[in-house]
């Protein structure tokens, strides 16, 4: 046999087993997450989606699952996951009454929830009973935590987002907006980087608030889906991509309170 031949012949062998290989690899089924943005958690504008979906997507991936993210309103993320619309929640705080419907996974990541005021405005946070009588501007559906939200002497007041409940703050129309600090400086840095001198974090905060994966009781896979990002995690973290994708985003920080 020629040269020509024998090369021809090893050519036309190695498509052929490139494209076994190819046919034999296993298709990732697409599970949908919903959220409202929350960078850097969830964050239309980072390449990945956000740190969150980053870290769910390579969770899942060791499981033979992946994540299309989509972002609508957080009420209606909620409502949408806990009736199975949606598969799942990435950017879940926890919350005694939420937790009657949805399964949680473990922490993956933590935040520090903090009161935000005006600059000029003096105020010394002393625990809740200090937000006696005080406006807060909350965005609907969000847990905080069950002592803040539980609490009947905060006048609570329900915005869309965010962004919302700081243009209320500086129109003087409530006390205090309520956030992950992480979360606000981001997101404000993003849609009104000029509110960022107008405003002060107060500390000490609110509280320090967990991340979890969630799926409603009501979607007939929740177990299957929490129990696969458990695993998945678990695997990245020994494997070191965990740790790796924190530090690709700047964010290594966020893993102490997690483990």
């Amino acid at each position: 046999m020629s040269w020509p031949v024998i090369s021809i012949a090893i050519s036309l062998y190695l498509v052929a087993v490139s494209f076994r290989a190819a046919s034999v690899e296993p298709q990732l089924e697409t599970l949908v997450a919903a959220s409202d943005p929350w960078p850097p958690y969830v964050d239309e504008m980072h390449p990945e989606m956000g740190v969150s979906v980053e870290i769910a997507n390579a969770a899942f991936a060791t499981q033979g699952f992946k994540v299309r993210q989509l972002m609508v309103p957080w009420a209606r993320a909620l409502e949408g996951t806990r009736t199975g619309t949606f598969d799942l929640i990435l950017d879940a705080w926890w919350s005694s009454e939420r937790a009657m419907e949805f399964m949680y996974s473990r922490p993956y990541l933590d935040g520090s929830v903090k009161l935000i005021k005006r600059r000029d405005e003096p105020f010394i946070y002393q625990g809740l009973d200090s937000l006696s009588g005080k406006q807060v501007a909350v965005v609907r559906g969000y847990a905080y935590n069950d002592e803040f939200n539980a609490s009947p002497d905060i006048r609570r007041y329900e915005v869309v987002d965010f962004a919302s409940a700081v243009a209320m703050l500086l129109r003087g129309r409530v006390d205090f907006a309520i956030e992950n600090e992480l979360v606000a400086r981001y997101r404000l840095g993003q849609v009104a980087p000029d509110s960022l001198a107008k405003i002060e974090f107060v500390e000490p905060p609110v509280s320090v608030n967990l991340v979890y994966v969630i799926s409603g009781y009501r979607n007939p896979r929740h177990y299957e889906i929490i129990t696969a990002f458990n695993r998945g995690l678990e695997i990245i973290r020994n494997n070191g991509e965990y740790l790796e994708i924190l530090k690709r985003n700047g964010l290594q920080d966020l893993e102490k309170g997690v483990r």
